[in-house]
């Protein structure tokens, strides 16, 4: 039992002694972290003031002192962790709270600079002497705006004769030191070097301030010709305004209403975009199409009034036309009937009319009519005549010879020399008359028969 009473108390006391250890060397947690602030004059400034950030409170005033050259010291005690980090390049201002006369100081933890920037180094830790510990805000980093009490005071009287015998003697004492002078000042109100700056802001931007000059001139003429066209506007803007004031409610009812409709709208907008995309091809060649386009609308005017004429037999035709088609009715039922009817027939006489054409027949045709009208017209020495034999008998006599004029037919002379003699011997009579017919006959036979295979394939016996 005392063993472990022994164990807990050790325990315990390891506990206290990390506790206190940490707390002791732990900069940024437990109030820790103060910084020692000096100032020109913290007047009506007391321990237990905010200190505070862009309006936000961090800390409070621990102490105030001062130094040996007759400085205010302020010792500002930082309890947010998040601003435990002041840097070489902070500033701290004291201001007005309230009306009453309490004040406040204002801190910048560090001047703002681009992400690029090299951010500056922390501020100095005092390691000896009063203030160790704490770290150092030199007086060029503070100052200490003057009251308007203050300067209210100055009006009064005995105060106002008291500041015209100060800046009398001060001026006497002052006029070869306008250097300090001017520091002086400066010191006394922040404001006058803020001023300095945004006058050094602006020496460098001179160029940009005669252009803006320049050019706020032509914007303001036109402003300026239509300034009744302007005051309108701003009547009429005003009763808008008026009249949407009035309607707030329903105005608010309306936006409470948009995120949801944004939200059904996103899908749609989506789509639109991918329409968009695939329609700027198409709106591109329209583009490029336009002249053309245009053109053709401009002649479409000269062309709608030159057809007028036409539309309008076009309309005459019409009238006259719904009068004969109802009456053509049943012709044109029976051509439909016809056509169904011969439809087979047509077929075919297209198939032999194109198996006439593929194979020449209508060459060959011309061919035989030339071929018979060369063959039934001879000519001599005064013009053609035609060949007319009478023949009386169931044979065909052919003769090489007729009045004296040569017969073209030369390939069948020998069948032409045997009709001779048939010929000849039917005047005598017996059976040479016979045998030449017969012969006259297989020659007439022969020639049909070459005349039929040039008609059909072109290899006949010419």
């Amino acid at each position: 039992m005392r063993r472990l009473l022994a164990i807990g108390l050790l325990v315990a006391a390891v506990l206290v002694v990390l506790v206190v250890g940490t707390g002791a060397s732990d900069d940024g947690g437990g109030g820790g972290y103060e910084v020692r602030a000096i100032f020109d004059n913290a007047g009506y400034l007391v321990p237990g003031e905010d200190v505070k950030v862009a309006g936000a409170k961090i800390g409070t005033v621990a102490a105030l002192d001062i130094t040996a050259d007759k400085k205010a010291v302020v010792v500002l005690r930082i309890d947010d962790p998040a601003f435990k980090d002041f840097k070489q390049d902070a500033s701290c201002t004291i201001r007005p709270q309230s009306l009453i006369g309490e004040k406040f100081v204002e801190c910048q933890p560090t001047e703002p600079k681009s992400e690029s920037a090299r951010p500056s180094p922390p501020l100095s830790k005092i390691t000896s002497g009063p203030g160790k510990g704490e770290y150092l805000l030199p007086l060029a980093r503070t100052s200490s705006p003057v009251d308007v009490d203050l300067l209210g005071d100055v009006m009064r009287l005995p105060e106002r004769q008291r500041f015209a015998l100060i800046l009398n003697e001060l001026g006497t004492g002052l006029a070869g030191n306008g250097d300090a002078l001017r520091s002086v000042i400066r010191r006394a109100d922040p404001a006058l070097a803020q001023t300095d700056r945004v006058l050094k802001v602006l020496a460098g931007q001179n160029k940009v301030l005669a252009d803006l000059a320049t050019n706020s001139d032509l914007a303001l003429a036109p402003l300026a010709r239509e300034r009744g066209r302007l005051g309108d506007f701003i009547d009429k803007a005003g009763a808008t305004a008026t009249a949407t004031a009035e309607r707030g409610s329903a105005l608010q009812a309306n936006l409470q209403k948009l995120p949801p409709f944004l939200t059904q709208l996103g899908p749609t907008a989506q789509r639109l975009g991918q329409l968009a995309d695939q329609a700027t091809p198409v709106l591109a060649d329209l583009h490029a199409a336009a002249p053309s386009v245009n053109q053709v609308f401009q002649q479409l005017g000269p062309f709608s009034t030159a057809a007028l004429p036409a539309i309008k037999t076009l309309g005459t035709a019409a009238d006259v036309g719904s009068k004969a088609l109802p009456a053509a009715a049943p012709v044109i039922k029976d051509v439909q009937r016809f056509a169904t009817v011969v439809k087979p027939v047509a077929a075919q006489l297209g198939a032999g009319l194109q198996n006439l054409q593929r194979n020449s027949g209508f060459n060959r045709l011309a061919d035989v009519i030339l071929n018979l009208t060369g063959t039934l017209n001879g000519f001599d020495s005064v013009s053609h005549f035609l060949r007319a034999y009478l023949y009386v008998g169931t044979c065909q006599v052919y003769v090489l010879q007729q009045g004296g004029c040569p017969s073209t037919f030369t390939d069948f002379a020998n069948g032409a020399s045997a009709a001779a003699q048939a010929n000849a011997g039917s005047q005598g009579g017996g059976a040479a008359a016979t045998q030449a017919a017969a012969t006259s006959s297989t020659a007439s036979s022969a020639a049909r028969s070459g005349l039929l295979s040039y008609l059909l394939g072109g290899r006949g016996t010419r």
